[in-house]
């Protein structure tokens, strides 16, 4: 197979599996073998969001953090911390942190 052939290949491969990885996702993982000991910056409290700005707006963004904060609390608004450019996934590359206050 030629280079040509197998660079087109692997752009379309790629291409098509970038399609499906552009949801958000909480930056979160149950370390195996655990009940309570979580990898990735998402904590109960304080959840971070990996998303793409090009997708996703940042109200959307900040309603899936409210659903968390109240998963782990009622009563609860993410409220934002920072966000950070390139420090998720390739095809989502931002990461929003988020901090749970109690609502008044």
């Amino acid at each position: 197979m030629s280079t040509l052939k197998l660079s087109l290949l692997c752009f379309i491969v790629l291409a098509i599996s970038s399609c499906s990885q552009v949801r958000p996702f909480e930056d979160r993982q149950r370390e195996p073998g655990t009940v309570y000991i979580y990898k990735g910056s998402s904590k109960p409290g304080n959840p971070a969001i990996c998303y793409n700005s090009l997708f996703y707006k940042e109200a959307e963004i900040k309603e899936m953090a409210d659903d968390l904060c109240k998963k782990y609390q009622a009563n609860t608004k993410a409220k934002l911390l920072k966000v950070d450019s390139f420090s998720c996934r390739l095809f989502v590359p931002s990461k929003a942190y988020y901090q749970c206050d109690v609502e008044k």
